[in-house]
């Protein structure tokens, strides 16, 4: 999955600036190289399933385990980074997800969905491990969210759709806004700086 998220970073970060129109196609291929290779090399040695901690003096052990199918909702502001990230904390963790991408970034979240679906599958993963809603729509995401299949959502999007994600009676995680201000001094090369 790292090896086509790399191979494709680039391609994939042109497909959501085209769509999407946010951002600069440098920067998402690194959040895709971020999303892909960073995030293999700090958790590819991590313990997911099975005894993850023991306490011997508390007499304590801690399980991890599969939860089923997670939810993940993906935002037009970094789609092709967020279907990249979800699907390998998903696959590491041995569960299986459901992509619901915004609709102004269906065809590049789409496009990162089935790329790692297909290196999942050869990898060995089962058939069906990683999938997308392909007519994406609020009412769509709304109804997926409360399904009685979803056993958890990981919501990337705006207050309303975190909001949603929280109030629909369905465990979630929720991610906003993370554009954070910055100052710019006078002097500064605006060119450069931005």
């Amino acid at each position: 999955m790292v090896r086509v998220a790399e191979e494709n970073a680039v391609c994939l970060a042109q497909m959501a600036v085209e769509e999407t129109g946010f951002g600069k196609v440098e920067d998402k291929t690194f959040k895709n190289h971020l999303a892909a290779t960073i995030l293999y090399n700090s958790i590819k040695d991590m313990k997911t399933i099975g005894v993850i901690n023991e306490d011997k003096e508390n007499k304590l052990i801690e399980l991890a385990e599969p939860v089923g199918l997670v939810m993940g909702i993906v935002p037009s502001t970094n789609p092709t980074s967020t279907a990249i990230f979800k699907a390998m904390i998903s696959i590491k963790s041995r569960n299986a997800i459901v992509f619901a991408p915004h609709p102004a970034a269906a065809k590049c979240t789409i496009k990162a969905v089935e790329l790692m679906r297909d290196a999942a599958i050869e990898a060995g993963a089962p058939e069906n491990i990683i999938s997308a809603v392909t007519i994406p729509t609020i009412g769509a995401t709304n109804e997926l969210m409360k399904s009685k299949e979803v056993a958890i959502i990981i919501a990337t999007g705006g207050p309303g759709m975190v909001k949603a994600a929280y109030s629909s009676g369905t465990p979630a995680i929720g991610v906003g806004a993370g554009n954070s201000p910055a100052y710019i001094e006078r002097t500064a090369d605006v060119e450069k700086a931005v």
